[in-house]
């Protein structure tokens, strides 16, 4: 049976209203009052209706993050687990909750259905989504309160992103102020924003050192370890003398193949990663790579769309985290 507004009254010997003043903190009721229903309460595990509560405080404090991919490749990179966890930090030191959605794109149509009509969210976090992902046009258009992890090209959204430009260039320079010459790089996705943006800071780098883009130094990975791998068996035939890797867990991949291919690293061909990931520090050789917070960028997104609920009128929100150059053994560095 239901545990009802007018049993926890009874077992209390008060008022149905007076429950109802001590469940949503009204302070015009006696403290002896006050500790009598809320140990009534406490014995009988009472929970509150959550759509009752809702409709009263106008509010579910409920964040929910959006990440359009499968559940393998969610568990399997690293950055993911980082983000989530600095979102969810965030939101208990916020007192919000957060819920996950893994939007496959099979079944994106239902993901953005459950967003927008569900009545459960206060805001939204959408990270990792690729370039014409429809998710974002359709909040966009709605009034729910959202930000991406990560900039967009074409509409004036609220984002968060670290410098992947930025970071991209200084890697590749690194490379180049290593005596370096066939650099070649291992991109991100190319329908994805920080894919786009780390093989953009790529270019940048060579452009500025009036060096070619050569074609046949540049492969397009998917942020995995088995692309890393693959890219790399394809990078080797052109006897490049570094490569810079989109991500480190592709970094490590192309570590693996170079391996296997009886290449010394940073002997025969450098390499540099993006992320510092935790694998970063253990690989062998240790990995040189640009570091970005995960966890900052996480806490901080979260803290931004909160921001943005309470202030909805203000100008739209473009936050860019710097990112740095980490140097260990994997460039040859002089002191690595």
């Amino acid at each position: 049976m239901a545990i009802t507004l007018e049993k926890i009254a009874h077992l209390s010997g008060v008022s149905r209203s007076t429950v109802s003043r001590v469940l949503n903190g009204n302070e015009n009721v006696k403290e002896d009052t006050r500790l009598k229903v809320q140990e009534v309460i406490r014995k009988i595990n009472f929970q509150p209706n959550m759509a009752a509560r809702i409709l009263a405080a106008g509010k579910t404090s409920v964040i929910g993050l959006v990440i359009p991919a499968g559940v393998p490749k969610i568990f399997a990179d690293p950055f993911f687990p980082q983000l989530i966890q600095g979102i969810s930090t965030a939101c208990n030191a916020n007192n919000y909750s957060m819920m996950l959605w893994l939007a496959d794109p099979a079944y994106e149509s239902r993901t953005i259905r459950q967003i927008l009509y569900g009545g459960l969210l206060d805001g939204v976090i959408i990270s990792s989504m690729l370039i014409d992902d429809p998710i974002v046009q359709s909040l966009q258009d709605s009034q729910m309160p959202f930000i991406l992890v990560g900039r967009h090209l074409t509409l004036d959204v609220n984002y968060l992103d670290v410098d992947n430009i930025a970071g991209g260039r200084e890697a590749t320079l690194h490379l180049l102020s290593c005596g370096r010459q066939r650099v070649a790089t291992i991109t991100g996705p190319q329908n994805m924003i920080a894919g786009l943006d780390r093989y953009s800071g790529y270019c940048k780098a060579l452009r500025f050192q009036r060096m070619p883009i050569i074609d046949d130094l540049v492969v397009e990975g998917d942020f995995t370890e088995a692309g890393g791998y693959e890219c790399m068996k394809k990078l080797i035939p052109f006897h490049p003398d570094a490569v810079f890797a989109a991500s480190d867990t592709m970094a490590v991949g192309a570590l693996c193949a170079l391996r296997d291919a009886n290449l010394s690293v940073p002997k025969d061909i450098a390499v540099v990663g993006f992320d510092d990931a935790p694998v970063a520090s253990h690989s062998i050789p240790t990995l040189t790579t640009i570091c970005q917070s995960t966890y900052k960028i996480g806490y901080t997104t979260l803290e931004t769309l909160l921001e943005i609920i309470q202030n909805p009128s203000r100008q739209t929100r473009h936050v860019l985290l710097k990112t740095k150059l980490v140097i260990r053994a994997s460039c040859g560095a002089t002191g690595a």
